[in-house]
């Protein structure tokens, strides 16, 4: 079941498990970066999951989160995917509803992680510009998306 979680709403509960999930995605998916550098970035998650306005989690029969969703104004800041979940269609349902009712028009992704990008264009977004460093400065490629 997705549902929206206002601000108020983010437990500590929540976050913790919400970065979990993060955790796990990534080292299933960013296979470029190294478990210091995980560990490194994930300091900044629970931050960044309070800041997010729209927060979306997809929880599995049992009410534990799987799968979770953060946009800003037409921009996706976060979609991840516990791993266990993945290839299910998750994705594709998550994002359409953002796009539909959240109004995402734009993203940004690793360029090493081709899955990623593979997907989003598959759900219809292009490259529109290319850069050298991630958002932090690391020399990891980012691919700045938006729907054509």
């Amino acid at each position: 079941m997705m549902k929206e979680i206002e601000i108020k709403d983010r437990t500590p509960l929540l976050v913790e498990q919400l970065v979990d999930v993060w955790e796990k995605s990534v080292r299933e998916t960013h296979l470029f970066l190294s478990g210091e550098e995980i560990e490194e970035i994930k300091r900044f998650v629970p931050t960044a999951l309070m800041a997010v306005p729209h927060l979306l989690v997809e929880t599995d029969k049992n009410a534990m989160p799987v799968a979770f969703m953060g946009i800003d104004d037409g921009k996706l800041e976060m979609l991840f995917i516990a791993p266990e979940e993945r290839g299910r269609g998750l994705g594709r349902k998550m994002l359409g509803y953002g796009m539909t009712k959240y109004g995402i028009k734009e993203l940004v992704v690793n360029e090493q992680n081709p899955q990623a990008k593979g997907f989003y264009e598959y759900m219809g977004f292009k490259v529109r510009e290319r850069s050298e460093m991630d958002e932090q400065g690391n020399p990891y490629p980012i691919l700045f998306m938006e729907i054509s």
